[in-house]
């Protein structure tokens, strides 16, 4: 992934900590421990910054660190951590009900909820893969949650949260999922 503009920065992502490069899109610098929002091969992720901004510009990029996380971020991030719990308890349910010996290890959603990932210590039969299908098509339709995913991270239209910002469409700023940071009066 390149095409980046600003520094480099290495950054864990991922539930299994995965560590790699990622380069800034504008001009931006994080410090070690922010959390910040990365685009990766898998979509959108939280990243801790463990290291930057340093000359890592050997080799290709893991992804593009898009920004710091924002408090709208921290709620959305309650709501897939509840969905994560939700999603790994039906798992297990599942499991036990058609007498399944796989052991689910972690659910993992990321940040842009497209994407849930299942974790399974050893071997993952057909039975087990069936079943994970089935449970990230159910969560992933659920109070389609991915339109106010959408909404948090691309905001409610041109120049959202900021001073050029023309408003929502319907409804004004109040309306948007994320009117606490629009400055639009």
């Amino acid at each position: 992934m390149n095409g980046y503009v600003g520094s480099q920065h290495l950054v864990r992502v991922g539930a299994m900590g995965h560590v790699g490069r990622f380069g800034a899109v504008e001009a931006s610098i994080f410090a070690r421990g922010a959390r910040v929002i990365c685009r990766t091969p898998r979509g959108l992720e939280v990243g801790e910054v463990l290291q930057g901004p340093h000359d890592l510009s050997r080799g290709d990029l893991d992804g593009s660190l898009l920004r710091a996380v924002t408090s709208e971020d921290e709620l959305l991030l309650l709501r897939l951590d509840q969905n994560r719990h939700e999603a790994f308890a039906a798992c297990n349910e599942l499991l036990a009900r058609r007498g399944c010996s796989a052991i689910l290890l972690d659910v993992e959603t990321l940040f842009d909820g497209q994407s849930i990932y299942f974790y399974f210590l050893g071997d993952v039969t057909e039975d087990v893969q069936a079943l994970t299908t089935e449970l990230a098509a159910a969560y992933d339709s659920k109070v389609q949650f991915r339109r106010f995913t959408d909404a948090a991270i691309a905001g409610c239209g041109p120049d959202c949260g900021t001073e050029d910002a023309s408003g929502c469409s319907t409804g004004g700023c109040t309306s948007c999922a994320i009117a606490d940071a629009c400055k639009h009066p």
